[in-house]
C-alpha cells in the first residue's frame, strides 16, 4: 500500500507538467524565432497569414458559392485545430530525437500498471466474459436501462467502425505495416484499462427516479475521490469537469466528424459525388442522426444491438474472403506486420516516432481504452455485480482491434491497396496523410466492381451506429455539467458538426479527434490509478465468489 501516495505524485508531476509545460515552451519558441529573426532574409517567402488565405478563398472567382463557404470552414477549423495541437498535444522527449504526446504516454503505461495491478484479469476472466455476454448471469430485476450484451453492442457501436475500417488503413499508409503489431499491444493492455473504468462506472453511477441512470468516469472521478480520499475532493471535481468538457468535444470530433468525413469520402469515391455537395451529404446525415438521438439510451440500445452484429458479420466476410482468397500470403503478411513493427528505414527515430507513435494513436482511436467512454454506456447495464460488468467490457478491446483490425490490415496488405499504383511504393508525404476509407475500398476491388458499393453501405452504417452512440456520451457529460438543460442544445451543435465533417480535411479532423479522444484519458487514468483499491478488492472477492460457486449462471 506504501507505493500509492508515490505513485499518486508521480501522476500529480504529470499533469502539471501537462497544463503548464505549454506555455513555457512556447514562450522559447518565441524567443528562438525572435533572435532569428535578424538571420532571415527580408526576400524569403513567408507562410501566408490567416487573413490573406481568408481573403484568398473569397476574393476567388473561379469558386463556386459551395466550394467558398466549405474551403471558409476547412480553414477556420484547421487553424483553430493548430493552435490546440500546441497545448493538448505537448510532447516530451522519449530518445533518437524523437517526442510523444504527454497524454498519449500516460494511455500506455496506464494499459501497463493496470494490467500488473490485477494479475493479468484481461487472460484470467476472458471465458467468463463471454458467459456473460450470451446472458448467462443476466437478471431482470436488477438496476439500470439495458442488458449486458445491449451495453456492449453500444460500447461497440462507437468503437466497431471507421476506426477498424479508415483508422487502420490510415495507421498502415502513415506508419507501415508495424503500427498493426503496436495497435496489437495497446489493445492487449487496454482491456485492462477499460474493466477498471467500466467496473468503476457501476460502482458510482446515479439512479435517477426514472429509472434512468447518469454515469461514467465524470461521476465516479468525483464521487469515488471523494469517498475514497475526502481531502482530495476538490481534485475529483476538476478531474470530472475536466473529462465531461473533453468528452464533449470528442463527441463533436472522432464520434462525429470523423465519422461524416469518411462517409462522404468513400461516397464520393464510389458514385461521383461533387465535392462542393459536401455540405449536402452532411445535411442529410444530420438529419438521420436527429431522429435517432432524440430516443435516447433504451432506443440506442434496441437500434445498436440489431445493427452492430450485422454489419460486423458483413464487413467481416468480405475481408474474410479476400484472406481465405489469398491464403498462402497471411503468413507473410504478419510476418511483415511482425518484422516492421521493429524495424524501420529511418532507424530508431524512425520506429519511435512513426510506427509505434501511429499505432498506438490509431488503436486508442479504434478501441478506446482507457479513454472512459465505453463506461459511460456500460454504467447504464442492468446488474448489481459492478466486477461483472468490468469483466463484460473488457472483450471490446479484443473484438474491436485484436479481431477486426488485423482482419482489415490483413486485407490491405494482400491487396497491395496500401501502395501507389505510379510507383508500388506507399503512400507518401501529404498523400498518405490523407489516405484513409479509400485504400479499404480498393482493397474490396479486387473481389468485384460491386463489392465496394456494399462497402460503402456497411460504412453508412457504421458511421452512423457511431455518431448516435457518441450523441449519448456527449449527453451525459453535458447533463453533468450543465445538468438536463443543456442537453437540448448540445444536441442542435452536434447535429450541426455532423454536417462540418465532409467539409474539413481528413489530417484536421484526425488531429482534432485525437487530442479530444486523448486528453479524456488524462484525467480518467490519474483518477482510476487514485481508486485502483476499490477495484482490487471486490474483483478478488467476486473471482473467489464464481469459483467457490456461490455465483452460478441463471
Amino acid at each position: 500500500m506504501t507505493f500509492r501516495p508515490i505513485l499518486t505524485i508521480l501522476w500529480l508531476l504529470l499533469w502539471i507538467l501537462f497544463c503548464f509545460a505549454p506555455l513555457s515552451s512556447q514562450a522559447e519558441e518565441m524567443a528562438a524565432e525572435q533572435s532569428g529573426a535578424s538571420a532571415v532574409e527580408t526576400t524569403e517567402s513567408q507562410e501566408p497569414t490567416f487573413g490573406d488565405q481568408w481573403s484568398a478563398v473569397w476574393d476567388n472567382p473561379d469558386l463556386a458559392t459551395a466550394n467558398k463557404w466549405q474551403s471558409a470552414v476547412n480553414l477556420l477549423f484547421g487553424t483553430v485545430v493548430g493552435y490546440l495541437l500546441a497545448v493538448l498535444f505537448y510532447a516530451v522527449p522519449v530518445g533518437f530525437g524523437v517526442k510523444f504526446p504527454v497524454v498519449l504516454l500516460v494511455l500506455i503505461f496506464g494499459g501497463f500498471f493496470f494490467t500488473l495491478r490485477f494479475g493479468f484479469i484481461n487472460v484470467r476472466m476472458f471465458r467468463h466474459s463471454i458467459e456473460v455476454i450470451r446472458g448467462k448471469f443476466d437478471r431482470p430485476e436488477d438496476e439500470g436501462e439495458v442488458s449486458h450484451f445491449q451495453a456492449l453492442t453500444s460500447a461497440l457501436s462507437a468503437t466497431v467502425g471507421l476506426g477498424n475500417i479508415a483508422g487502420v488503413a490510415a495507421a498502415i499508409a502513415m506508419g507501415g505495416p508495424g503500427s498493426i503489431f503496436w495497435m496489437w499491444m495497446i489493445a492487449f493492455f487496454g482491456m485492462s484499462l477499460k474493466f477498471t473504468s467500466c467496473s468503476l462506472a457501476q460502482y458510482y453511477r446515479r439512479i435517477k427516479p426514472d429509472g434512468s441512470v447518469l454515469g461514467g468516469p465524470m461521476v465516479y472521478l468525483e464521487e469515488g475521490i471523494k469517498d475514497r480520499y475526502p481531502s482530495l475532493a476538490p481534485l475529483g471535481k476538476v478531474f470530472g469537469v475536466a473529462f465531461a468538457i473533453f468528452t464533449v468535444f470528442a463527441a463533436f470530433g472522432g464520434g462525429n466528424m470523423f465519422q461524416s468525413n469518411q462517409t462522404f469520402k468513400i461516397m464520393s469515391d464510389q458514385f461521383g459525388i461533387a465535392d462542393d455537395k459536401a455540405w449536402l451529404v452532411g445535411l442529410i446525415m444530420a438529419a438521420l442522426v436527429g431522429l435517432v438521438i432524440i430516443g435516447g439510451i433504451r432506443r440506442i440500445g434496441e437500434v445498436t444491438s440489431k445493427l452492430v452484429p450485422a454489419m460486423c458479420a458483413f464487413y467481416c466476410l468480405v475481408c474474410l474472403s479476400i484472406i481465405f482468397t489469398n491464403f498462402s500470403e497471411v503468413g507473410t503478411m504478419l510476418s511483415s506486420i511482425v518484422t516492421d513493427a521493429f524495424t524501420h528505414k529511418a532507424g530508431a527515430g524512425g520506429l519511435l516516432g512513426i510506427v509505434i507513435l501511429n499505432g498506438a494513436k490509431r488503436a486508442a482511436f479504434s478501441n478506446e481504452a482507457g479513454l472512459g467512454s465505453a463506461a459511460i454506456a456500460h454504467a447504464a447495464a442492468k446488474t448489481d455485480e459492478p466486477i461483472r460488468e468490468g469483466i463484460v467490457a473488457m472483450i471490446g478491446p479484443f473484438i474491436d482491434t485484436i479481431l477486426v483490425c488485423t482482419m482489415t490490415a490483413l486485407t490491405i496488405l494482400i491487396t497491395k491497396s496500401n501502395l501507389d499504383p505510379a510507383t508500388g511504393l506507399p503512400f507518401v508525404g501529404d498523400v498518405s496523410n490523407e489516405k484513409g476509407v479509400e485504400l479499404t475500398a480498393a482493397a474490396f476491388a479486387t473481389l468485384g466492381d460491386w463489392v465496394p458499393k456494399l462497402l460503402c453501405i456497411a460504412v453508412v452504417i457504421f458511421a452512423y451506429s457511431t455518431m448516435i452512440s457518441w450523441s449519448y456520451y456527449g449527453e451525459r457529460a453535458i447533463e453533468y455539467l450543465f445538468g438536463e438543460r443543456g442537453i437540448k442544445p448540445y444536441r442542435c451543435v452536434y447535429v450541426l458538426f455532423v454536417t462540418i465533417g465532409p467539409m474539413v480535411s481528413l489530417s484536421s479532423v484526425i488531429d482534432f479527434s485525437d487530442m479530444m479522444l486523448f486528453s479524456m484519458g488524462f484525467p480518467n487514468i490519474l483518477g482510476m490509478t487514485l481508486l485502483s483499491g476499490v477495484v482490487g478488492k471486490h474483483a478478488r472477492d467476486y473471482i473467489k465468489r464464481l469459483k467457490s460457486g456461490e455465483m452460478k449462471p441463471v
